[in-house]
């Protein structure tokens, strides 16, 4: 008899890439008990001492009943049908059978009957199309320390088909005998409302090693049958055992119902065949074949023909987010803004062209109040250009906003304006914007904006940059009185696109006009830079020599003549 018990009967959860078909589990039960026992010690003392007769040797179980009536090992698998003697004698009369599942158990018990090829006595399964399968939960362990014991009385057929269902369980009241109010939030759960109320729906495939631990010779009762072993599966590769597998740990202890509470040993053990390194490279190619005809059929689906603007055409995406704005003098600021496009430049029908934020309250962040808008805004734009000069500069799309206060008493006054001009380069760019607005002089118009809001406007918005409407050399603000204010934040991610950045000839052949049209990038930026430096070097060492005495300018050209020569 075993000195010490496996007590952890908990779940144990395994992943495994391989298929859960693959899965096979030995199952051993072996009968401990003191009748078995003593059994045991009386007969080996009978052979011990052949020539007493005092004991009936019709007495003795021959040793032939003892290891099939008190141990019994099994090799199982995954969803593998192995019948009891109760569903041997069940299905052997087709006039029991009710569903086709009955029908083919009768058949195959049939065949089992003319082979005499059974192989189990105690141990056999419910699979997952056993109407018996989920009816078989955990009220069959106790809280004692033993791992089983035998089936009650179980719940219907119909209840063990909803138990997967989510329930819906809500605490629902009747007010005014009429209306049915519904708590839908509950900001106290309790524990027993957490697992009565949230059940999650899972399709777990379930199968069950059960144990007949009945008397010899009255094999077959229901009420001595007894959960071994539950395995649960999802088809994703989670595979939970309850109880775990042994691996060299002391065997679980079962105890049997009725008057006599035998006492048997219960063994799990994982015996999957394991893959050679061929089945192995073989699976592994096989699942790699399968993920490239799988990303070819996507690939198959997308298409191979890229969205691409017309020849000569420029196409700008600006995906923007205005992030916050600084430094205003008063509080619940919002941000009306709007694009201009310049010449040759054009967006789509339903692109709009502007835009007003949300109003936001400020907070206090270092020394400013700061108010934190983080909203996006979306813009597209498409230029073609007429001719192609050399002489011709690219003008960009440029963003004017005017920043608002609106208070309480509904009194809005402007608080800045300002521009923002698009980025030439793609990319991320973070854009800080300084604005200003138009001031009146004198204690009237201070007092105005104080008390009743409202203040100086400008009639065109294009005035805080160039006015659309100048044609002259020089633009002169002088007598406009100004006040500067804040500022505003922009987070723009800019994209072009153009056949001219993939025409690897048109690059080559004419990259000077093709940036000179676009606007410049980094590449060609560099070179101007480098070559404007060297010019500016130029200029200072003329400036330098013009500014030294003639005759030491004359004197350092004699050297060098002297020396070259």
């Amino acid at each position: 008899m075993a000195d010490c018990w496996n007590t952890d009967t908990g779940e144990a959860v395994y992943r495994s890439r391989d298929a859960v078909k693959n899965l096979s589990v030995r199952v051993r039960i072996e009968r401990v008990t003191s009748t078995a026992v003593l059994s045991q010690h009386l007969q080996q003392r009978f052979l011990s001492q052949p020539n007493r007769g005092d004991i009936e040797l019709d007495t003795l179980p021959s040793q032939g009943q003892t290891a099939g009536d008190h141990e019994e090992e099994l090799v199982v698998g995954w969803q593998e049908k192995h019948f009891s003697q109760y569903e041997m004698e069940l299905f052997q009369s087709e006039a029991a059978c009710q569903t086709p599942l009955d029908r083919q158990y009768h058949a195959e018990v049939t065949a089992l009957g003319r082979t005499r090829g059974r192989r189990n006595h105690r141990i056999f399964t419910y699979t997952d199309h056993d109407r018996y399968t989920n009816c078989l939960p955990l009220h069959q362990l106790q809280n004692s320390g033993d791992l089983l014991t035998p089936t009650g009385s179980g719940p219907t057929f119909l209840a063990e088909r909803m138990a997967s269902v989510r329930h819906r369980r809500q605490d629902r009241r009747t007010m005014d005998s009429s209306v049915h109010k519904s708590k839908i939030i509950n900001w106290e759960p309790t524990e027993e409302f957490v697992k009565s109320s949230h059940v999650v729906n899972n399709a777990m495939q379930t199968m069950h090693i059960m144990g007949d631990l009945g008397p010899n010779g009255r094999l077959g009762q229901k009420e001595n049958e007894c959960l071994l072993v539950t395995i649960k599966t999802d088809g994703n590769g989670t595979v939970v055992m309850k109880p775990d597998f042994n691996a060299g740990k002391e065997p679980y202890r079962i105890v049997s119902g009725g008057e006599k509470r035998e006492v048997w040993r219960l063994r799990v053990e994982n015996v999957s065949t394991a893959m050679k390194p061929e089945e192995k490279d073989r699976e592994h190619n096989m699942y790699k074949d399968l993920y490239m005809r799988h990303k070819e059929y996507l690939s198959s689906l997308v298409g191979q023909d890229f969205e691409m603007p017309p020849i000569g055409v420029l196409r700008y995406l600006l995906n923007g987010e205005i992030v916050s704005a600084e430094g205003f003098e008063y509080n619940d600021l919002y941000i009306h803004f709007f694009m201009e496009l310049p010449n040759n430049w054009s967006s789509l029908a339903f692109q709009p062209l502007s835009g007003v934020t949300q109003t936001c309250r400020t907070r206090t962040s270092g020394k400013e109040n700061v108010a934190l808008f983080s909203f996006p805004f979306t813009f597209e734009a498409f230029y073609m250009s007429e001719r192609e000069s050399e002489a011709a500069v690219l003008q960009w799309p440029v963003l004017y906003f005017k920043v608002l206060s609106l208070d309480y008493w509904q009194r809005y006054r402007t608080e800045g304006y300002g521009y923002l001009l698009f980025p030439a380069l793609p990319g991320k760019h973070t854009v800080t914007c300084h604005t200003w607005r138009p001031l009146q002089t004198g204690t009237f118009s201070a007092l105005r904006r104080f008390f009743i809001g409202g203040s100086p406007e400008l009639e065109d918005h294009s005035y805080v940059r160039v006015p659309g409407t100048f044609k002259g050399d020089r633009l002169s603000r002088f007598g406009f009185c100004t006040e500067t204010t804040g500022s505003v934040t922009f987070n723009l991610h800019c994209m072009q696109q153009a056949r001219a950045f993939v025409d690897a000839t048109m690059l080559k052949k004419r990259r000077q006009k093709v940036f000179d049209q676009l606007g410049g990038f980094s590449q060609q930026g560099a070179v101007c830079t480098v070559l404007e430096a060297f010019q500016r070097a130029r200029r200072k060492m003329q400036e330098a020599r013009e500014s030294l005495p003639r005759d030491l300018i004359n004197g350092t050209s004699q050297l060098q003549n002297e020396s070259s020569a």
